[in-house]
C-alpha cells in the first residue's frame, strides 16, 4: 500500500519513553518520565513466535523480547507478512519488546492499546490498525531502524501517540494512501521524541478529510530540518501511488505551530 513499499535496513541508536500529555490522559494510563537514550532491558529468555499470538483483553509481556521464528523469521521487507501479535477489538499489548527479526509487528483488528511495546529492529511495519470508527492508543515505548513505517493506519477513526520515541524511520505513522477502503482518520502524536535519521512524522490524506496534530514534539540531530513534520497526499483505492500535496501547518490538514517543535 502507498507509503508501504520501500525497505532498506540501518543502523541506529536508542531512545526512551516520554511523560504523557492531555492527549493520553483520557486513557487512563499513566508512565513515568525516561530520559533520551534508555532502552529497556529484556527480562528472562528471549522467546522465539513460530505463529501468530492473538491476544485478547490484556496481555502484559513482562518486559520479555518475542521475535519471529519459522514462518515469522525471514527477517524480510515485503508486504502481507503475519504479525507477532494481533490484537481482538479492544484488546491491550503492554510491556513487550520485540526483536529482530519482527515480521510485521502488531495488528490490531479493531481498537486496541499498545503500553509500553519497544521494537527493537522494525519489521514490515512496526504496527498496523485495522477497523472502522475505532480509537487506537500508543502510550509510551519506541521504535527503531524502520526504513519505511512504523505505524501504518489502514483503518479509520483516530490514532494517539503520546511518549513515543522513534529513530532511524521512514515515517512515523502514515494513513494509508491507496487502500481499497479508504476513511477519514485522525491522528494525535504528542510528547514524542524523534531523532535522525528520518523522513517524515506523519503522512495524511487531505482528499479523505484526515488531521495530523503534533504537540510537544522533540526532534534530534535533525539541524537542517530536513524531517517533514507532516506531509499531505491525494490518496486513492485503486493501489496507484498517491500524489504528494504539500506540507506544513495549514490549521485543518496539519494541526501544529512552530512552538510545537523543539530543535535539539
Amino acid at each position: 500500500m502507498a507509503g508501504q513499499r520501500t525497505r532498506h535496513r540501518a543502523a541506529v541508536g536508542a531512545l526512551g519513553a516520554i511523560a504523557l500529555t492531555a492527549g493520553a490522559i483520557t486513557t487512563g494510563l499513566t508512565l513515568p518520565t525516561a530520559s533520551a537514550a534508555t532502552w529497556p532491558t529484556p527480562s528472562g529468555s528471549p522467546q522465539a513466535v513460530t505463529k501468530t499470538i492473538s491476544v485478547s483483553g490484556t496481555t502484559d509481556g513482562g518486559m520479555k523480547r518475542y521475535y519471529g521464528s519459522g514462518d515469522l523469521g525471514s527477517g524480510g521487507q515485503d508486504e502481507g507478512q503475519d504479525p507477532l501479535f494481533e490484537l481482538a477489538d479492544g484488546a491491550t499489548l503492554k510491556n513487550v519488546i520485540l526483536g529482530s527479526p519482527a515480521a510485521d509487528g502488531v495488528h490490531c483488528k479493531g481498537g486496541c492499546t499498545l503500553q509500553n511495546v519497544w521494537w527493537e529492529d522494525v519489521g514490515e511495519d512496526a504496527a498496523t490498525f485495522r477497523g472502522t470508527g475505532k480509537t487506537y492508543n500508543v502510550i509510551g515505548g519506541g521504535a527503531r531502524k524502520a526504513s519505511d513505517k512504523v505505524f501504518q493506519f489502514n483503518g479509520g477513526g483516530t490514532l494517539n501517540i503520546s511518549g513515543f520515541a522513534v529513530q532511524d524511520f521512514g515515517k512515523l505513522v502514515r494513513s494509508c494512501g491507496n487502500c481499497s477502503s479508504q476513511y477519514k482518520r485522525t491522528i494525535n502524536v504528542s510528547d514524542t521524541e524523534v531523532t535522525a535519521p528520518g523522513k517524515t512524522i506523519g503522512g495524511i490524506n487531505t482528499n479523505y478529510g484526515d488531521s495530523l496534530t503534533l504537540r510537544g514534539i522533540t526532534i534530534i540531530g535533525d539541524s537542517s530540518k530536513k524531517i517533514v513534520p507532516c506531509q499531505k497526499y491525494i490518496g486513492n483505492n485503486t493501489g496507484k501511488e498517491p500524489t504528494e500535496n504539500g506540507s506544513g501547518p495549514d490549521g485543518t490538514y496539519c494541526k501544529y505551530s512552530s512552538s510545537d517543535i523543539t530543535y535539539k
